[in-house]
């Protein structure tokens, strides 16, 4: 078979605890976004758009429901004789097995995916971060240098920048130091966690960080720091566009708001977010019904004021009730009169009669979390900031 010139291995296993019961049941790159999305769309459409065309997923924790939504990547033009998307989970080899250890071991174990689809640069990516970026652009200067590591980076404010991996460089934009979430960040250029690798030199670095019994077996805290430290030729491509790591309960609220407020722009015909939805009808409005600056995607039944909100698609907001400042995700009911405000609702949830979720109040530092398939009784109470997983009854 031909080498290809660049293969992208794309980490999706991780659990997403920060995002709470959003993520008991489902991997954080299957978690529902921006009506009509799942959060992994984003990186898949990005090798699609990007021509790259062999994706390894490397999956984990809860992956039933993001295996399922990936499928043959039909959606993403990657199903392919030659290439294509492949789901690859921790397996049993004939010494043994073992669930991925950090993001770097994830890759090592996975070096046989990359031997059978030859290629001379890896692209390493993560599957929970928001944005739009062709990669085709990063591989190009990646080669220009004649780097060994080319990383991805972005310009954080500062009060955020000890939450991310963050490095200097020079005027040809060398890397020269790099600290994975310093207590004192140096600067406020931060890893974006999109890496580009020449494959010879990443095999020979996970390997020896795989004899290193002290290692995290992970790319911030050990390979990056170690290749720089051997004195590789490492480099930063700056981007500039959007980009959000989704990770908690606000970044991820405030990623849905920003495709209210066109900081986030998905109309982009040449450069498309595709996914995987069924053909739907279109949005009904009934008698009485009112959306005001949202976005409503198609099989939603709207009786009542949608205001400021995200709304996926088959949910149903009844006669009176008002959905204000809300994500709202796949087949979830808002019964008559029901009041919402600052709240995330995960997918297949009921909201009786009369109940009231969060606080008009509240804002965005006090969102209040309704995990799959629960239950919320007519008249319920939901205090903002609450997190609920299960049946609520009225008190």
């Amino acid at each position: 078979m031909k080498k290809k010139l660049c293969v992208a291995m794309l980490l999706a296993g991780g659990q997403g605890t920060r995002l709470y019961v959003l993520t008991s049941k489902v991997a954080k790159p299957a978690v529902s976004f921006g009506s009509k999305y799942r959060i992994i769309d984003f990186t898949l459409s990005n090798c699609a758009n990007s021509g790259i065309t062999t994706v390894g997923v490397l999956t984990q924790y809860q992956p039933l429901i993001l295996n399922e939504y990936i499928g043959g990547g039909e959606p993403w033009d990657l199903d392919r004789a030659y290439g294509g998307v492949h789901v690859l989970p921790p397996y049993q080899a004939k010494k043994g097995g073992e669930w991925y250890k950090g993001t770097a071991n994830a890759i090592y174990q996975n070096l046989h995916f990359l031997d059978m689809y030859d290629s001379e640069h890896v692209l390493i990516l993560s599957g929970d971060h928001i944005y739009k970026m062709d990669y085709s652009e990063m591989l190009r200067e990646h080669i220009r240098t004649k780097a060994d590591c080319t990383i991805a980076v972005i310009d954080v404010p500062r009060e955020e920048a000890g939450r991310f991996g963050i490095m200097d460089f020079d005027e040809t934009r060398r890397i020269t130091s790099f600290e994975e979430k310093p207590p004192q960040p140096k600067s406020n250029h931060a890893s974006m966690g999109v890496y580009v690798f020449r494959k010879e030199a990443l095999i020979k670095e996970l390997i020896l960080d795989e004899r290193d019994e002290l290692s995290s077996n992970d790319f911030g805290k050990n390979i990056i720091p170690n290749m720089l430290a051997k004195g590789y030729n490492m480099f930063a491509y700056q981007f500039s566009g959007y980009w959000k790591d989704v990770g908690t309960v606000t970044s991820l609220w405030e990623a849905n708001m920003d495709l209210l407020s066109g900081d986030l722009d998905l109309s982009d015909k040449g450069f498309k977010i595709y996914s995987r939805n069924e053909a739907l009808p279109p949005c009904f409005v009934g008698e009485g019904g009112e959306v005001i600056n949202s976005l409503v995607t198609s099989g939603c039944e709207i009786y009542g004021t949608v205001i400021n909100s995200v709304l996926s698609e088959k949910v149903t907001v009844a006669k009176g009730a008002v959905v204000d400042n809300c994500v709202i995700m796949r087949g979830t009911i808002v019964g008559e009169n029901a009041q919402l405000s600052y709240a995330i609702v995960d997918e297949d949830v009921t909201i009786g009669d009369g109940a009231a979720v969060g606080d008009e109040n509240s804002g965005k530092d006090r969102i209040t979390l309704v995990g799959r398939g629960a239950e919320v009784e007519c008249g319920a109470t939901i205090e903002a900031g609450s997190i609920v997983d299960g049946e609520v009854e009225h008190e």
